[in-house]
C-alpha cells in the first residue's frame, strides 16, 4: 500500500501540488434491520431460513432470536460478526433459540474477541451450562492451538423479566411479557436510541398472540417487526389433519394473523410494520400481495413484507 509520505514525494518530483486533501473519518455506519430468517416454526424450509433478525445500531450488532443457521445468514448479509454484542432471545422454542450460543461460538472462531451477552427467558442459564459441556473440546483446543481467548469468559447470560434490560451508551432496551401459550415466558423487545439528534425506536414481537402488553410496548414506535400467519393458507394446510380444529385453536391462541398484525400496528400507532415469521412459510402459492393485503385491512401505514436477507434502513 502506498503511504501518504510516498505520495507527497512523487508529487514533488513531478512538480505537482503537494497538499493532499485532509483525511476525514469514515461516516458512522447506518442503523439497519436485516431479516436473516423469516420462516415460522421448527420444521426446516426450502423457501425461508429459521427465525432470526439483526439490528445494527452505531456499529454494534444485536441479534433478535437465533434460529438454526443464523451465523451463515449473517455472513450472507455482509454483517460483521466480530461486532456481535448482544443476542436477544424471545422464548425458548427451538426455532428461536437453536443457535443462541452457537452463533457467538462461530463468530469467535473468526474475529470475535469482545464480550457478548445473551439475553433471554429463565432457563437460558441452564441451557448455557449444557452448551458449554458440548463445546468444551473445541473451545479448549482452539485456545491452545490457535491462541484464542476463552470464549466462556466472553459470554454472559442475562435471564430477563419485564422492564428495562439495557440502558447504556444511548441505547435503551425494554422487554414485555407477551402471550405465547403454553410458554409463560415469551418476550417482545423495544429498542430506543438517538441518531444525529433524532429519536428512533423498533419493536420486535417474538411469537405472540395479540395482547395489550405488545400494543403498549410498541406505542408510537417507528418500526414494528411482527410475526404473521396467513389464515386461508393455514386452513388449507391443516385441513387433512385429524385434529385440525384443535390445532387451529392452538395456533390462533399463540400467534398473530397478518390481519391482526395490522390491527396491532394501528392500535400502537407505529410508522412501519415489517412482517416476518411467516406461517405457512413454505407455501410458494402465497404472494407478497396476500400478506400485504391482509395486514392492510386494518393498517394504513407502511407495510414491508419480509424476506430472507432483506435490509431496512432505520
Amino acid at each position: 500500500m502506498v503511504s501518504r509520505r510516498q505520495l507527497l514525494a512523487v508529487a514533488a518530483m513531478l512538480g505537482l501540488p503537494t497538499r493532499l486533501p485532509a483525511q476525514t473519518q469514515s461516516p458512522a455506519p447506518a442503523d439497519r434491520l436485516v431479516l436473516l430468517g423469516t420462516g415460522g416454526g421448527p420444521t426446516p424450509k426450502a423457501l425461508r431460513a429459521a427465525p432470526a433478525a439483526a439490528l445494527m445500531i452505531g456499529g454494534r450488532l444485536h441479534m433478535l432470536d437465533a434460529g438454526n443457521g443464523a451465523a451463515r445468514q449473517a455472513v450472507l448479509a455482509g454483517l460483521p460478526l466480530k461486532n456481535l454484542a448482544h443476542i436477544w432471545i424471545s422464548h425458548l422454542h427451538n426455532d428461536h433459540v437453536a443457535d443462541a450460543f452457537t452463533l457467538p461460538w462461530l463468530a469467535w472462531s473468526g474475529a470475535l474477541t469482545t464480550p457478548v451477552t445473551v439475553h433471554g427467558p429463565p432457563g437460558l442459564a441452564a441451557m448455557r451450562t449444557g452448551w458449554e459441556a458440548f463445546a468444551r473440546t473445541d473451545i479448549e483446543t482452539r485456545m491452545a492451538d490457535e491462541g484464542r481467548p476463552d470464549l466462556r469468559r466472553l459470554l454472559a447470560v442475562s435471564e430477563i423479566s419485564p422492564g428495562v434490560q439495557l440502558d447504556s451508551a444511548g441505547l435503551k432496551v425494554t422487554a414485555a411479557r407477551v402471550e405465547h401459550p403454553p410458554l409463560t415466558n415469551s418476550f417482545a423487545f423495544r429498542f430506543d436510541w438517538t441518531r444525529n439528534g433524532v429519536a428512533k425506536s423498533l419493536v420486535y414481537s417474538g411469537d405472540t398472540a395479540p395482547c395489550p402488553a405488545l400494543i403498549a410496548l410498541a406505542k408510537g414506535a417507528d418500526t414494528l417487526v411482527q410475526e404473521a400467519m396467513y389464515l386461508p393458507a393455514l386452513d388449507r394446510l391443516i385441513a387433512s389433519e385429524s385434529n385440525a380444529p384443535t390445532l387451529r385453536a392452538h395456533l390462533l391462541a399463540s400467534h398473530t394473523t397478518a390481519q391482526q398484525a395490522g390491527e396491532i400496528a394501528a392500535a400502537a400507532g407505529v410508522k412501519t410494520l415489517v412482517l416476518t415469521h411467516f406461517v405457512p412459510g413454505g407455501d410458494p402459492s402465497i404472494r407478497d400481495e396476500d400478506w400485504h393485503g391482509a395486514a392492510a385491512k386494518a393498517y394504513s401505514g407502511r407495510i414491508i413484507v419480509g424476506r430472507d436477507l432483506l435490509a431496512v434502513d432505520l
